[in-house]
C-alpha cells in the first residue's frame, strides 16, 4: 500500500524546494518517516563522469546501484524511445514510510499546495481550475479562490494542514 502523498508545486523559483526541505524537517521532528520525489523537466545526472558507476552506465548497464555504509542509490536508464515513468509507477519503488512529499508534478491528481513568490515572476496561478491544489503558500496577498493561504515561512501551520488533510495520526 502506498503511503499518503502530498505535493508542492509552483513555477520556477517560487520556493518549492525550500518548502519541501522545511516540511521534511518538520515532519521528521514530529516522528514521521518521510520520502520525497522530485520531478525534473530536463535531463539530469547524479553521477560523475569518470566514476566507476558512470563508466558502467556508459557501457550499457540498464540499472546501476551504488552502495556504501552510509547510503545507496539506484540509477535506472530509460531507453531513448521510452516514455518517462508516471508518478504512479515510481511511488511503489520507494521504501515504506509514513508520508511521501512530491515536488513538481503539477499535472498529477494528488493533493498539492502551490507556492507563489512575488519575485519569481510567477506564471498564471496554477490553482485556477485545478481542484488538486488544496492550499497556497505565498509571500504576498492574492485572490485564493477560497483555498487556505499560508505564508511561505509558516511551516508548522502548513504541516498541520497537510496532516489534517491526509489524516496523519502521529502528526
Amino acid at each position: 500500500m502506498t503511503p499518503p502523498v502530498f505535493g508542492v508545486t509552483g513555477w520556477k523559483n517560487s520556493g518549492k524546494t525550500t518548502l519541501v526541505e522545511r516540511l521534511v524537517g518538520e515532519f521528521t521532528a514530529r516522528g514521521l518517516t518521510v520520502s520525497t520525489v522530485k520531478h525534473a523537466h530536463h535531463a539530469f545526472d547524479i553521477d560523475k563522469p569518470g566514476a566507476d558507476s558512470h563508466r558502467h552506465r556508459l557501457a550499457g548497464a540498464r540499472e546501476v546501484a551504488i552502495v556504501s555504509g552510509a547510503r545507496w542509490a539506484l540509477m535506472h536508464e530509460i531507453a531513448p524511445d521510452s516514455e518517462e515513468p508516471t508518478l504512479d509507477a515510481i511511488l511503489p519503488r520507494l521504501s515504506p514510510c509514513d508520508l511521501i512529499l512530491i515536488e513538481g508534478y503539477k499535472r498529477e491528481g494528488h493533493p498539492k499546495i502551490e507556492c507563489r513568490r512575488r519575485a519569481a515572476k510567477d506564471g498564471a496561478p496554477i490553482f485556477e481550475g485545478d481542484d488538486s491544489i488544496v492550499a497556497i503558500a505565498s509571500d504576498h496577498a492574492l485572490d485564493h479562490a477560497g483555498r487556505p493561504v499560508f505564508g511561505l515561512d509558516d511551516i508548522g501551520e502548513i504541516a498541520d494542514f497537510i496532516a489534517r488533510h491526509l489524516r496523519l495520526g502521529a502528526a
